[in-house]
Parts: structure tokens; sequence; C-alpha cells
């Protein structure tokens, strides 16, 4: 391993089956998916651009071509999901969650970054990224979105293609900034049910929240990939895909010891 980005033998050998087989006719590929994989997750982890990839690593366009082709035909998505599921029957969980949390992180948007706005709450702008989890703290879905949209609003479309794709889900745990309207939203277009977790009145400082710590962890998990610290994507789609990698260099750091 030249890299602390790099995947090992075991790591690799996971997610091996999820790429395509070599084509049997046709030019030989001249770099293995595995070392492109490792190009990307060395920039998403040290914040270089694409350009100043290292030398080692296959040529920076072949790199790119990649992942955008990675990212058009879902693959990307697909090797998380399935890292997430065995991770979840590894920890005597149903493949499917029936609990989650729900909250929001708003970064800041460099001078590349696409549609952005100005979060007054966090006086930022930039992008905001709300995601929803399950109880170990696994991503479900993230979106990408400007920073100026209230939570609740943000939150709908979010929630809308979870509870789409996670039927299973039954509860869903959320800060103050979710209450109200959202709260009957949900009710009514699904089986889940919305549970705010207020802050008690008398705390001062930091106070530990039942359910809600989850989310809040992963936000710190994916705080450790310096890619993620500022937003540099001009598309919502491509800032997403970043998240998905980061989380499943995690997962596979957390299920292979």
């Amino acid at each position: 391993m030249r890299y602390t980005s790099d995947l090992s033998d075991p790591e690799w050998e996971l997610i091996a089956y999820c790429f395509p087989k070599p084509a049997t006719t046709g030019r030989r590929r001249r770099h293995s998916y595995r070392e492109l994989l490792n190009a990307m997750y060395c920039l998403l982890r040290n914040r270089c651009q694409w350009r100043d990839l290292p030398k080692d690593f296959p040529p920076w366009p072949t790199v790119y071509t990649y992942f955008r082709r990675w990212l058009a035909n879902g693959l990307l998505e697909a090797i998380h999901t399935h890292l997430r599921e065995h991770l979840r029957q590894l920890a005597g969980r149903r493949r499917q969650p029936t609990a989650g949390a729900l909250d929001s992180q708003t970064v800041k948007g460099s001078e590349t970054c696409g549609a952005s706005g100005y979060d007054a709450a966090k006086k930022i702008k930039g992008r905001k990224r709300p995601i929803v989890v399950d109880t170990l703290g696994l991503l479900l879905l993230v979106m990408v979105l400007p920073a100026n949209l209230q939570d609740r609003d943000a939150a709908r479309p979010l929630l809308a293609s979870v509870l789409g794709t996670h039927a299973s889900l039954r509860c869903l745990w959320a800060d103050g900034g979710y209450a109200g309207t959202l709260v009957d939203w949900v009710q009514r277009v699904s089986r889940c049910a919305l549970q705010i977790v207020r802050r008690p009145a008398a705390a001062r400082g930091f106070t530990l929240l039942p359910r809600r710590w989850v989310v809040e962890r992963t936000f710190a998990w994916l705080g450790r990939y310096r890619r993620l610290n500022r937003d540099y994507e001009r598309r919502a789609d491509v800032a997403e895909a970043m998240v998905y990698l980061a989380m499943t260099r995690l997962m596979l750091r957390r299920w292979v010891k």
C-alpha cells in the first residue's frame, strides 16, 4: 500500500465482483479497476484536484472518465448499498432498516461550486447536505441542495425518495428544525413516523441527545475526508457521489479487521 487510502487485498476482494468482467475481444485495459478506485479515494481523502493526482496512479483523465462512467451507470451507489446491507447482517440486523435518523449539514462552497445559497442560521454560503442514516449510522440517502433552503423544505424531496426506496422504514428521528407540517406530511404519505427529539430546556452546553447522536457521528465520519469539508463540485450528483465514495471506504475499513 503506497497511500493510507489504498485498498488492501481483503478489502478489494469484497467488492471486486461488482465491477464488469474483462472483455474477451478488443483492446485490453491498461489500468485495473482497483488502481482507478485507489486514485479516487486518494483524491477524496487528500482534497487534491483531479489534475494533481500523484503520478503513480493512472492519468487523471482516465480516472475522471471512469468516475463519470460509474456515476452514470449507478455502480458507485450499488457498491455502497451492497456493503451497507452486509454490514447490517454482520451486526445481526435485517438487510433493510426499520428506523433511522434525519439531519442536514451546511458546508462552504468554493468558487467552482455549482448552485448554492446562503444559510442565514449557520452564516455560511454554500450547499446543504440532508442525509438519512440507519440506527448504525450507515448512510441510506444523501441529497446536495443550495444552503438557503430551510431544513424542512430540503428534507421533503429527500424523505420522498428514501421512503420510496426503503419501504420498511417505520420511524425516523430528527431535531426541532423539522417540527411542524413535515411531521404531518410524512404520516400522511407513508407508514413511517417522524419523531422530533428536542433539546431539554434546562440543558447548558453540549448535551448528548438520544437517537440524534447517531447521525451527528456520521457527519463526523465524513469529515475525515477533506474533499467533503468544502463543496468543490459543479454538479450536485457529483457531490453526492463523493459522499457515497467516502462511506464506501469507511465501511470497508469497518468490515475488514
